[in-house]
């Protein structure tokens, strides 16, 4: 066990605030380039989150087709929020 000993006992280097910014050349989509309104893929990803609830609940899994609905019901709020979607 000697040897496992000595990986254990180090402590990691804390990494500087530079090493991260090299690994990030560009700034989070959601955060300052996304428009007000939500997405304007919303109403696909509704569509298809309702058709998965469906199929789910025609094979008798109810908890899953309940997860797929809350999805669906994400988007559903998004696209109410989103003028673009009709």
């Amino acid at each position: 066990m000697q040897n496992g000993t000595n990986t254990m006992t180090r402590a990691r280097q804390p990494r500087t605030a530079s090493s991260f910014a090299a690994r990030q050349p560009h700034k989070a989509a959601g955060v300052a380039g996304r428009e007000p309104g939500g997405s304007p893929n919303a109403k696909r990803n509704y569509e298809r989150y309702l058709e998965l609830a469906r199929a789910a609940a025609l094979t008798g899994d109810t908890i899953g087709a309940e997860n797929y609905y809350q999805h669906a019901e994400h988007y559903f709020r998004s696209m109410s929020s989103d003028p673009r979607a009709t």
